[in-house]
């Protein structure tokens, strides 16, 4: 009986030839080089969409803070420098929270950000959050690179904010 997993007859050692190596390695990197577009596109479409959910988070924390302590609450948008942050009400003046949700949140690069019906305070935008568990009725529509859209919006001061779908963004408007 012959072993097949021990050396050859000749007695050399069995492997791969260095022809074989080159001809894995191309069909590895022809497969990547397809691959790689799509991988890119996804990656910008998912910029977007974690966006949409980083501000709808925000939103929902400001409105659950503004109901806990009995207080006014805003999200603040700046378009020139693509960012947003909360501020709450102390004494009629709106201050920066010394917490995590009250530092400056950056959008990606490739996401443009439109406010509709949003209040207006000099360069800055914002959405208001009341005690009572209501807020402003806004809509934040973010574009990012392929054209991909989220809409989060507020349709009313009694419904939470949430992100919206292509046909019911259509319908809002």
């Amino acid at each position: 009986m012959t072993s097949t997993t021990g050396p050859r007859d000749d007695g050399r050692a069995r492997g791969f030839t260095l022809l074989e190596l080159i001809a894995v390695l191309v069909l590895i990197t022809t497969v990547l080089a397809i691959a790689a577009p799509s991988l890119r596109n996804f990656a910008g479409g998912r910029q977007t969409a974690d966006a949409a959910a980083k501000v709808l988070a925000v939103t929902k924390m400001a409105r659950s803070q503004a109901a806990a302590e009995g207080c006014v609450y805003r999200l603040n948008f700046s378009a020139d420098t693509k960012t947003y942050w909360l501020t709450r009400q102390r004494a009629g003046v709106f201050v920066r929270l010394d917490t995590e949700p009250g530092r400056r949140f950056e959008l990606p690069e490739a996401v443009s950000v439109d406010l509709q019906s949003v209040s207006q305070d000099g360069e800055m935008s914002y959405v208001q959050f009341y005690p009572n568990g209501r807020s402003d009725q806004a809509t934040i529509t973010l574009t990012g690179s392929r054209d991909s859209v989220f809409v989060v919006a507020c349709p009313s001061a009694a419904e939470p904010f949430r992100i919206l779908s292509s046909a019911q963004a259509q319908d809002h408007d």
